[in-house]
């Protein structure tokens, strides 16, 4: 069966995605004051995820989506293995190149993922929604651990091959998988355009898209910028900054896991509260500060003010969504990411105009859309409940 092991590349896509931001300090971007470059890599990034979609299309419509899983990981890989040959000092279109590779098997990967997880969601939905998003906070957390860890000890190369070997591991791994002769009922062809489009027309899946989209961009506007921003405000060390980055997604993925077990204890509307206020504050913390004590305990709060919106947006659409569309999961997480990668670039036109406080700005302003969008959710459910 191609479920239990297509759901695990949730991990690897929270590697990818995360690459840019923890590898920025690495490149020496903490100390060039080049913030349009930093922000059109997560612009390339995003460039590599929408070309996948024609890819996918074109080139891959008959291919097993075992076989789709390990092309995607080994694109990955052979991306991330150009990064680590390109020399110090080299034109940052390379560079962008070499990310928009990664965004290319990345985009392949969720299209092959949500594909190979239809069984599972179709068996258990919500448990399947919380598993894929710890297991994408988890990639992210692992690779910020891993360029903070190595940071000192390797180069920029070597940094970069170890994290190529992870996607060329799962590689071989869908390679075996295909070997072993599991299998997924139907390919991604049955999932066409028209279907995802008309799914789409449902306003839940509409809303549900527009707070994810928001949300993704609240959270890697600070994961993408993070790094530079501590060591520009607090005067941290790069190695330092990439651990507090760490410590980011960790408190995300701490508390998402937290929320299963209070979520049936405390009123949403309490806790929505909470969570917004805990945001808000923590990205004024964020902005204020001068100290290190002052950038954890920003961290902290943001952490686990963003934690509550995911598990809060799948309590809302739970059952709403009876019969799973391959199609409509993977456009509704594509828009999602589109907004993630979206607002860190924007961000460098914000930086560039403004300096290093302007970084707080996006989460600020998405943290009050994402509660607005939530509440608006759960009154379509209120009213859905009456029909």
């Amino acid at each position: 069966m191609l479920a239990r092991p297509g759901l695990a590349g949730f991990f690897l896509s929270g590697i990818l995605l995360a690459l840019p931001g923890a590898i920025l300090p690495a490149w020496g971007y903490h100390v060039r004051e080049d913030h349009l470059t930093v922000g059109n890599f997560f612009l390339s990034m995003n460039a590599g995820l929408l070309l996948s979609a024609v890819v996918a299309r074109k080139l891959l419509r008959e291919t097993e989506t075992a076989f789709l899983l390990a092309v995607a990981s080994g694109v990955s890989s052979a991306s991330l293995f150009v990064l680590a040959l390109l020399p110090p000092g080299v034109w940052d279109g390379w560079r962008m190149a070499g990310i928009l590779g990664v965004g290319l098997g990345a985009g392949l990967l969720h299209r092959g993922v949500f594909q190979a997880i239809s069984p599972l969601y179709e068996r258990d939905g919500t448990a399947t929604v919380y598993l894929a998003g710890i297991l994408f906070g988890a990639g992210c957390v692992t690779v910020s651990l891993l360029v903070a860890g190595t940071f000192y000890v390797y180069t920029v190369s070597s940094i970069l091959v170890w994290t190529a070997l992870i996607p060329a591991f799962f590689s071989g791994f869908y390679l075996r998988v295909r070997a072993a002769g599991a299998r997924c009922r139907g390919s991604w062809r049955e999932a066409g355009w028209r279907e995802t489009l008309a799914g789409l027309k449902s306003p839940v899946a509409v809303l549900l898209a527009l707070l994810l989209f928001f949300q993704f961009g609240n959270e890697w506007s600070l994961a993408g910028w993070l790094p530079l921003l501590l060591t520009k405000r607090v005067g941290v060390s790069p190695a330092s900054s990439l651990l507090m980055l760490t410590l980011y997604w960790l408190a995300l993925l701490v508390g998402r896991v937290g929320m299963l077990a209070i979520l049936s204890r405390i009123g949403h509307g309490k806790l929505l509260m909470g969570s917004v206020l805990a945001a808000l504050f923590g990205c004024v913390v964020l902005a204020a500060t001068n100290n290190r004590f002052g950038a954890v305990t920003g961290i902290l709060l943001v952490g686990a003010g963003f934690a509550s919106v995911y598990p809060l947006a799948v309590e809302r659409i739970r059952g709403r969504f009876p019969s799973y569309h391959p199609g409509l999961y993977n456009g509704i997480f594509s828009f999602a990411v589109t907004g993630g990668l979206l607002a860190p670039w924007s961000l460098g036109i914000f930086v560039e105009q403004w300096g290093a406080g302007a970084v707080i700005a996006v989460p600020l302003l998405g943290t009050m859309m994402v509660a607005v969008l939530l509440l608006v959710l759960w009154a379509e459910a209120k009213l859905a409940a009456y029909d």
